[in-house]
């Protein structure tokens, strides 16, 4: 008898992916408009990609069964 496929979340598979280390990056919130507002060093922390911690890592996992 074959074996289920699991289904990968697909608004996870857009916002997720996977480092060489196992780990998951994202792309930070709050970065869409009313930039002029924000200070330089806001914008310029928000360019870089955040990383999920260990408190949500599991639950990305079970959202991303062949990786992402």
């Amino acid at each position: 008898m074959p074996k289920i496929k699991m289904k990968t979340h697909t608004g996870a598979k857009k916002r997720f992916k996977s480092t060489g280390s196992g780990k998951f990056k994202y792309q930070k919130t709050n970065k869409r408009h009313n930039m002029t507002v924000r200070a330089q060093k806001r914008k310029r922390q928000l360019r870089r990609a955040g990383i999920v911690g260990p408190e949500q890592h599991h639950q990305i996992v079970a959202m991303l069964p062949y990786g992402a």
